[in-house]
């Protein structure tokens, strides 16, 4: 069985965001209207790290916005920035690390008491794709690009 079959990163896909639900349903009060500084990398020093399940969910919200490859980042940002709006291009699909808010402006990175649970079924959706932990969101997104690419 090939892990990473049409249908198996459709499941991933459904898994995901499944774990994307259930981190709303934890309502955890956040403030983050139109806050954008954790996009921003270079002042943070910090880049979401994704999953082979999150990076496939960020690309194909990629696909779906009529775009095969990543754009380039500008200034050390999130490629996925809007610099004019200053908003996410894939917010629905953004990955968990940027749901779980790592902003302190925003409220802070989420008590991981309260989400490990999710955090571990997102990696054990790494591992049924055979995924090796998670990368960085750009060099993540493009693995998941080629995947989708060659899957199709």
């Amino acid at each position: 069985m090939n892990p990473t079959s049409p249908e198996n990163l459709r499941q991933a896909t459904e898994k995901v965001f499944s774990v994307y639900s259930d981190l709303e349903k934890l309502g955890i009060s956040r403030d983050c209207i139109l806050r954008n500084r954790c996009c921003r990398f270079r002042l943070t020093g910090k880049k979401p790290m994704l999953t082979l399940g999150e990076a496939i969910v960020l690309a194909r919200g990629l696909r779906e916005a009529g775009r095969s490859q990543i754009p380039p980042s500008q200034d050390g940002d999130c490629p996925f920035l809007d610099q004019r709006k200053g908003l996410c291009t894939l917010y629905a699909h953004r990955p968990f690390g940027c749901r779980s808010h790592f902003c302190n402006e925003a409220g802070g990175t989420y008590k991981r008491s309260d989400i490990v649970d999710l955090i571990r079924r997102l990696e054990a959706i790494d591992a049924d794709l055979g995924g090796d932990t998670p990368h960085e969101i750009t060099s993540a997104t493009q693995t998941a690009l080629s995947l989708l690419k060659t899957k199709r």
